[in-house]
């Protein structure tokens, strides 16, 4: 699915952010966006998602430019997983029906399934307040699986590694090359090593996006 944006601005309070971002991503397409930390790359994903709402300009996947239509088409996964204190499987399919089969392929996506079928409880086990029962890089795949189990069309990424060692890093960006094959993706980071294959990489500075 393309993603167009068009004259985007966006500030808090008298705080601007976004200042007439211009850009579409084709279909399929990857694009990385580099850039300093506070710099606004979170926001631009969280309007891009519909979980902010556009203050001026427009942002349309495909023709759905309303904030509800477009969550359904869009999967993100951030720097920190956010989980709800539920069963590994409750946090996979966020408590809608699901078929095994579907289940499983998402863990397999995300690379759990070796660790879930070690747990007493396996895919029924609690993961606690906020994850709080397992690590960060577990945390991290169980986001990825949901991701996957939502097979949305357009992926976000904010700085899904950025918190984990290099080891559980490297396991989490082998999950995450799984989630975006044949995606639109769409990849924040304030290092571009971590954008390295992307069809483009773009600057966001001063709220305003470049061309490195």
């Amino acid at each position: 699915m393309n993603i167009k944006i068009e004259n985007l601005s966006f500030a808090y309070g008298d705080n601007k952010i976004l200042e007439n971002i211009d850009i579409i991503i084709q279909s399929g397409e990857t694009v990385g966006i580099v850039g300093v930390s506070g710099g606004g790359k979170s926001t631009l994903l969280k309007l891009i998602s519909g979980l902010y709402e556009v203050q001026k300009g427009s942002i349309t996947i495909d023709d759905a430019c309303i904030s509800a239509l477009r969550r359904k088409y869009v999967a993100m996964v951030m720097q920190s997983a956010l989980l709800f204190p539920a069963s590994i499987r409750e946090n996979i399919s966020c408590g809608h029906e699901m078929e095994e089969a579907a289940l499983l392929h998402a863990c397999n996506t995300a690379q759990i399934t070796e660790w879930i079928s070690a747990l007493p409880d396996g895919i029924d086990t609690y993961v606690g307040e906020r994850g709080g029962q397992v690590s960060g890089g577990q945390a991290q795949r169980i986001a990825i699986a949901r991701a996957v189990a939502k097979n949305a069309s357009v992926i976000l990424l904010d700085e899904p590694t950025s918190a984990l060692d290099g080891d559980t890093g490297m396991a989490v960006m082998t999950a995450l090359a799984g989630l975006t094959k044949g995606k639109t993706v769409l990849h924040v980071s304030h290092q571009e090593k971590m954008l390295t294959g992307y069809d483009r990489i773009l600057r966001l500075e001063g709220g305003r996006l470049y061309v490195p």
